[in-house]
C-alpha cells in the first residue's frame, strides 16, 4: 500500500471496481463475473495491507510503552491537539503534557490516529521528557505514513514514567 491507509483502499476499490465493470465488457475472454472476483481480490489485498500496517504500528506503540517500566496512568494529564497534514501526507498532532506532580517527570504518550467514523488508522508512541512541576510541555506526533481524508488525533494511553 501507498501508505494512504484504509480509507485509499477503498477509494482504490471502487477504482478497481469500475475498471473491473469496464473490462467486462471487453472481449478479453474473462467474464464479468471473473473480472469482479478478480478486482474483489485485489481490493480485499490492499485493504489487508491497510490492515498490516495498523497492526504493525499497534505493535510497535505496545512495545514502546511496555518500556516504560512503572508507568503510572497519566491520561488525564495529556491532550493531542487538532490533526494537520504535512506536505509529505503524514499527519502531525500537538501533544500537550501538563505535570500535575510535585517533581518533573517525563512521558510516553500513545497518540491514535482515525478516521471520521473513528477506524484507526494509524498510532505512535511520543515520549515527552523532564516536564517540570507543575507545568506543562509540548511535543509533536507524527503519523508512520501518508494519511488523508479527516483525521483526528486522540490519547491512546499515557503514563507518566
Amino acid at each position: 500500500m501507498t501508505g494512504r491507509g484504509v480509507r485509499g483502499a477503498g477509494a482504490v476499490l471502487v477504482a478497481v471496481v469500475l475498471a473491473a465493470t469496464a473490462t467486462a465488457c471487453s472481449d478479453d475472454g474473462d467474464s464479468a463475473s471473473s473480472t469482479a472476483s478478480k478486482a474483489a481480490s485485489a481490493a480485499s489485498s490492499l485493504a489487508s495491507r491497510g490492515a498490516d500496517a495498523v497492526a504493525s504500528a499497534t505493535a510497535a506503540a505496545k512495545d514502546k510503552l511496555d518500556s516504560f517500566k512503572d508507568g503510572v496512568n497519566a491520561s488525564g494529564d495529556v491532550k493531542a491537539g487538532a490533526t494537520a497534514t504535512g506536505k509529505d501526507g503524514h499527519a502531525t498532532s500537538k501533544v500537550t503534557v501538563r505535570n500535575s506532580t510535585d517533581s518533573k517527570q517525563s512521558y510516553g504518550v500513545q497518540i491514535n490516529f482515525r478516521d471520521r467514523n473513528g477506524n484507526l488508522l494509524d498510532t505512535v508512541v511520543v515520549t515527552v521528557d523532564d516536564v517540570a512541576a507543575k507545568a506543562t510541555k509540548d511535543a509533536t506526533a507524527r503519523s508512520n505514513r501518508k494519511l488523508d481524508g479527516d483525521v483526528k488525533a486522540e490519547v491512546g494511553t499515557a503514563l507518566r514514567h
